[in-house]
């Protein structure tokens, strides 16, 4: 249903990090986004709750839209838009526009 996978590597198009490029951490379908290592950080202020866990101000990374991500291809190295094709054994295998490459 999504061009956008786990482990996928992807550029940002839209937003504060525009142009940068970030892997795919996780995936949340039912609101449509994705956590992208690195990418869209905000700054959370933690108090201690226990004794062995992190406090002051901590930078996480925040959920980006899917429709502001697109995949990177790794043979032509550039933001892909995603095609599908359906292999002789029946699988079916996300392709690159462009150069036609099966995005893994």
């Amino acid at each position: 249903m999504f061009n956008i996978r786990k482990n996928d590597t992807v550029m940002v198009i839209k937003g504060k990090d525009r142009g940068k490029t970030g892997r795919v951490m996780k995936v949340l379908p039912k609101e449509m986004r994705a956590i992208v290592e690195g990418r869209n950080l905000t700054k959370k202020h933690v108090r201690r709750t226990r004794a062995e866990q992190q406090v002051g101000i901590i930078q996480i990374e925040n959920p980006i839209h899917l429709s502001n991500l697109m995949p990177m291809c790794p043979k032509c190295n550039k933001p892909a838009r995603i095609g599908f094709i359906i292999r002789p054994n029946g699988d079916k295998t996300r392709i690159c526009r462009r150069c036609k490459e099966a995005l893994t």
